[in-house]
């Protein structure tokens, strides 16, 4: 039997990480438009993407920037584009959500429920040349529940289904999956699903491998193997500990400076493109060939390329 291929996705900038922490996070739309072609010529098959304010630097909704960002990746590379409906600290539902009714892309994430999200162990880290805002947005997860309550997402699932958006599932716990065994139990969520595993977020389950199997073998009991799957290992070294048994597990990686800043310890990736290349090393190793974009698409049961910004394909 011919080795499965893996679908690398690199998450290339995100929300709860702030520019001060490494030059490498992209911020300007360009910026973010150049670090997703450059996954792509490494080796993603997906980009995952948010946005961000160019001048500030600080995650924003704003569906122009995720319209420039999205039109942009989308004219230099065939890469899947996943963006994000989760947002970030001070977003609404309806804010995160206008990125699918406003540009209808191939696939974009998920979230499976509600968890505490703590990003201020950074400031621990030391906290040298960084903006006020910074400051204050990292401590201020102290406070932050990233809800995302069952209202919420039986109102954001007809979205997904209205613009043929496959939901890139993110659990971050195992209560999680049974919450998505109750949405397709009530019809609210249709399969076969595609989950990923978000391990090691403050708030959510450690980025262990033996939680990483736990939460297979769980969704493995709900789901039968009616799904496909992904982890993504939140730090160094669980970005690519966890990734590493992924994918002798036969399932799929992401890996991108929304997760992870290093590329070695104590050493900051000089780019996302560089942790593409390490998982692709990865595969390499472990004899699984990476998947193309239109490979994942086919996997995944998207609807292709030409079929985004519309309700049909």
């Amino acid at each position: 039997m011919a080795p499965k291929p893996v679908i690398i996705t690199c998450a290339v900038t995100g929300s709860l990480t702030v520019p001060s922490q490494s030059s490498a996070i992209p911020v300007t739309p360009e910026e973010i438009i150049d670090a997703a072609e450059a996954a792509h010529q490494a080796g993603a098959a997906c980009v995952h993407v948010h946005v961000r304010d160019p001048e500030s630097g600080r995650p924003t909704p704003d569906p122009q920037l995720f319209g420039e960002v999205i039109r942009g990746i989308a004219e230099r590379c065939d890469v899947v584009i996943v963006p994000t409906t989760g947002g970030g600290p001070g977003q609404s539902m309806a804010e995160r959500a206008r990125v699918l009714t406003e540009h209808r892309p191939e696939m974009a994430s998920f979230n499976a429920g509600s968890l505490n999200f703590g990003a201020f162990p950074t400031l621990r880290r030391g906290t040298e040349g960084f903006k006020q805002w910074e400051l204050d947005y990292l401590e201020g997860t102290r406070d932050y529940v990233f809800r995302n309550s069952f209202k919420e997402m039986e109102d954001l699932l007809p979205l997904f289904a209205e613009a043929r958006t496959k939901p890139e599932i993110e659990a971050y716990d195992v209560g999680h999956l049974h919450n998505l065994h109750y949405l397709l139990r009530s019809g609210a969520l249709a399969g076969p699903l595609h989950i990923q595993f978000v391990l090691g977020v403050l708030g959510g389950n450690a980025a262990h491998v033996e939680q990483l199997v736990h939460m297979h073998r769980t969704a493995r009991d709900l789901f039968g193997q009616e799904f496909t799957w992904s982890v993504a290992g939140i730090g160094y070294p669980g970005e690519f500990h966890l990734a590493a048994v992924a994918l002798t597990m036969g399932g799929n990686i992401r890996v991108g400076l929304e997760d992870n800043l290093l590329i070695a310890p104590g050493r900051l990736a000089a780019s996302n493109s560089e942790l593409v290349r390490r998982a692709v090393g990865l595969a390499e190793l472990l004899d699984r060939p990476v998947a193309s974009s239109d490979q994942a698409r086919e996997l995944l049961g998207l609807k292709g390329r030409a079929a985004v910004g519309s309700p049909v394909g």
